[in-house]
């Protein structure tokens, strides 16, 4: 397996995940993960201690693309785990939604906690179960066509599916999300989840900052060329 290499300096390593790849191992299969890949390609980093981590800083879920970051030191691994816990790190998605919100540009501020209907699912919703953890994400409608539309998506805290399970409570699931939105018919020719980290801006431990930006994938270009392109529409 050999995965993109966006970014990369003697601390820290991004790379473009597809869909379909595990960041890591859940335990219950034997398939590759994104973890695989960095062990393999950096064992001198697997190979310190355990109390001394290095690897992935932060998830993706299997089915969205984009920019996954890893630290490849032990210094690395705390810098970047606080800058993502002190909301230092700037995250930039692309998210093709069953039609727009009514408001073009907004913030979803909905606490998150787990479905009372299925142990899978988190919810929005006030009666959800569990410790109701506060969520933000911002949005803004960047293009439309007909019943669909294409957002930008930068969520501030990172809740477990935060970004599905806010545009699903603004009544605007995104398209072909087999958990969140399992009665709506894909569209737009997108077959799996349509969410892509698109861009990551965040602190580097030797001093200053980097944008990283994950290339479009070949999956989900013919949709997002229905609408402006990443100029036009000011994602770029």
């Amino acid at each position: 397996m050999e995965l993109p290499i966006l970014y990369e300096d003697q601390d820290v390593v991004a790379v473009a995940k597809p869909a379909g790849l595990i960041t890591h191992s859940d335990g219950r299969t034997e398939e590759a993960t994104a973890e695989d890949w960095f062990n393999e390609r950096y064992p001198e980093a697997v190979a310190l201690p355990p109390e001394t981590p290095t690897g992935y800083v932060h998830r993706l879920d299997r089915d969205t693309s984009g920019v996954l970051v890893f630290a490849k030191n032990p210094t690395a691994y705390e810098f970047l785990r606080k800058a993502f816990h002190d909301r230092d790190v700037q995250k930039t998605y692309l998210a093709f939604t069953y039609g727009a919100p009514k408001e073009k540009r907004g913030v979803i501020d909905f606490d998150i906690g787990r479905s009372r209907k299925d142990f899978r699912l988190r919810s929005a919703q006030p009666k959800a179960k569990g410790h109701l953890r506060d969520a933000l994400t911002r949005y803004e409608v960047i293009g439309e066509t007909g019943e669909y539309a294409l957002l930008k998506v930068s969520p501030e805290t990172g809740r477990t599916h935060q970004i599905r399970v806010h545009l699903k409570a603004i009544h605007h699931p995104i398209i072909s999300d087999p958990l969140y939105a399992p009665n709506h018919k894909p569209a737009l020719g997108i077959t799996r989840l349509g969410l892509h980290a698109y861009q990551i801006d965040l602190p580097l431990p030797s001093g200053g900052r980097t944008t990283v930006t994950a290339p479009i994938p070949d999956d989900l270009a013919p949709a997002f060329a229905l609408f402006p392109g990443p100029g036009e529409a000011g994602v770029a």
